[in-house]
């Protein structure tokens, strides 16, 4: 893989990583609609900034290799999305099933972060941006022991 294809596949990674982050923004957002907890809401909105954060961060990132960050979603996170509306329109919105949506979200983020570090096409040789997905992937993991930890205690009280 030439340089410059080298580059564009780091890019096209770092990308899918903001989708993924955007998916986790509207997937709180619809967390903060489907609660009446203030203390859910907090949380939920800790999270929404923390991914707004991290699209920054990438952002910057591509900018320095040249590229041009991402907007939008992804295709599958407007699908969960999409599903997470006709769910909610049958089904009670107990703190449990918002809290449960809410793990499922982080395990997806958590996953595409792996992806990206793991991929064996993607030499990252700057060490500023292993580090930085590496913070990113920290942050995750303690927001999705958070929220289980959330979810196995609303289970509890339901």
């Amino acid at each position: 893989m030439g340089t410059l294809q080298h580059i564009e596949h780091q890019i096209s990674a770092l990308n899918d990583l903001i989708k993924i982050n955007n998916d986790r923004i509207a997937g709180y957002q619809k967390a903060l609609e489907g609660t009446d907890d203030s203390g859910l809401k907090t949380v939920f909105e800790g999270y929404i900034d923390q991914s707004k954060g991290y699209v920054n961060e990438l952002n910057d990132y591509i900018h320095a290799l040249g590229g041009s960050p991402a907007d939008g979603t992804t295709l599958s996170g407007k699908f969960y999305h999409t599903w997470m509306d006709v769910k909610s329109a049958f089904t009670k919105k107990d703190s449990h099933s918002v809290l449960a949506d809410c793990e499922y979200g982080e395990d997806v983020a958590k996953s595409a972060y792996r992806k990206a570090l793991d991929d064996k096409e993607l030499i990252w040789e700057d060490d500023k941006v292993v580090s930085l997905l590496n913070n990113h992937m920290s942050g995750l993991k303690i927001a999705h022991d958070a929220i289980k930890a959330l979810r196995d205690s609303a289970k509890q009280e339901a």
